[in-house]
C-alpha cells in the first residue's frame, strides 16, 4: 500500500464486510502513523457506547469511551455513536448548553433522531466533523489523521448518502449546513480516503468491487482494495498442475487437498480484482495470530 496516498488525508474511512479484518487494518494502520510521530485519533463507529469494542481487542487496549483518551503515545481511540453526534449538533445549534442536554434527556427527541430517516447517520457525521476540527493548545488540530472503523459495508454507504439525501430535503437551516459540511470534506480526495477491505475468494472480491462503484456514485474516494488473508502460494504452475492430476486420480481425501484449492479459489479471485481495480488493489499476506499480535504482524506489509 502506498502510504504516501493516504498520510496526505486526514479522515480515513475503513469499510468491508465483517470478518474480514476491516478492524485489524485499522489498528494497524494507527498503530504505524503513531508510531511516526503523527497524532491520531482511531475511532470506531458502535450504535451504543455498551458495544463491545473489537477495535480495543486488535489495539490491545481498554474499551474506548465516546470521549477520546489517550491509549498509547501519539494514538487515541474512542466510540462515535448517533447519540454523542446528535448531542454535539444540538450544543452547537442551540443558544445554550444547558438546552441541548435538556434535549438530550427527552425520551421522545432520542426515539425521533434514532428512527427518522438519516438522522442516525447524520449523527456518526456531525461526530466525525466535530472530531476532526478539535484544536490543540498550539493552535492546530488535535489529531493529523482521524481513521474511521466503519461496522459494515451499508454503514459506509450511508455515510456516503446522507449528506446529499438531506441536502435534497432540507432547504436550509443548521442540517442543511452540516450536510453541505460533511458533503465537502467526504468527496474532498485531500481530506478523505477510504479503503475497502476483502477477502481472497471470488464473491466477497466481487463485493467489494461493487462497493467501490456504489461509493464512487456517491464521489466518495476509495484509495484501495485490500486483500487480507491471502494463502501463500509455494508452487510453480507447473507444480499446481501436477499435484491438480494427482489429487484428480485419488478418490480418498489427500491431506493438503483443501488448502491447495484455496490457493487457487484465491489466485483466481486476484485475478478478478487485478483485471476490473488494477491501480487500486493491495494484497495483504495471512500471518500467524489474533487480535494485537497479528495486528503488530501487519505492519511491515503496509
Amino acid at each position: 500500500m502506498s502510504l504516501a496516498r493516504l498520510v496526505q488525508r486526514r479522515l480515513i474511512i475503513v469499510t468491508g464486510k465483517g470478518g474480514v479484518g476491516k478492524t485489524t487494518l485499522t489498528a494497524a494502520l494507527a498503530l504505524h502513523y503513531a508510531n511516526q510521530g503523527r497524532r491520531v485519533l482511531a475511532a470506531e463507529i458502535v450504535p451504543h457506547p455498551e458495544t463491545p469494542s473489537q477495535l480495543a481487542l486488535a489495539l490491545g487496549i481498554p474499551k474506548p469511551t465516546e470521549e477520546p483518551a489517550l491509549v498509547l503515545p501519539n494514538l487515541w481511540a474512542a466510540l462515535v455513536t448517533p447519540t454523542i453526534g446528535h448531542h454535539r449538533f444540538l450544543q452547537d445549534s442551540l443558544p445554550m448548553k444547558l438546552l441541548a442536554d435538556a434535549a438530550m434527556r427527552s425520551a421522545a427527541l432520542k426515539k425521533f433522531l434514532s428512527a427518522a430517516p438519516g438522522f442516525s447517520d447524520m449523527g456518526v457525521m456531525y461526530r466525525m466533523l466535530d472530531l476532526m476540527k478539535r484544536p490543540n493548545a498550539a493552535g492546530g488540530h488535535a489529531y493529523e489523521i482521524v481513521l474511521l472503523d466503519s461496522p459494515a459495508t451499508g454503514h459506509a454507504l450511508a455515510l456516503a448518502q446522507i449528506p446529499e439525501f438531506l441536502i435534497r430535503v432540507i432547504p436550509g437551516g443548521p442540517i442543511r449546513r452540516v450536510a453541505e459540511e460533511g458533503l465537502a470534506v467526504l468527496t474532498d480526495p485531500r481530506i478523505t480516503g477510504t479503503i475497502v477491505v476483502t477477502l481472497p475468494e471470488t464473491l466477497p472480491v466481487t463485493e467489494a468491487l461493487e462497493l467501490q462503484q456504489g461509493l464512487a456514485k456517491h464521489r466518495l474516494p476509495v484509495t484501495a482494495i485490500v486483500v487480507n488473508r491471502v494463502p501463500k502460494n509455494p508452487f510453480t504452475k507447473e507444480e499446481h498442475a501436477a499435484l491438480m492430476t494427482v489429487l484428480g486420480e485419488r478418490t480418498a481425501p489427500v491431506l493438503g487437498s483443501r488448502e491447495l484449492r484455496r490457493i487457487e479459489r484465491a489466485e483466481s479471485a486476484l485475478a478478478l480484482l487485478k483485471e476490473r481495480a488494477p491501480a487500486d488493489s493491495v494484497v495483504l499476506a495471512e500471518v500467524d495470530g489474533a487480535g494485537s499480535v497479528a495486528t503488530r504482524n501487519l505492519l511491515p506489509s503496509l
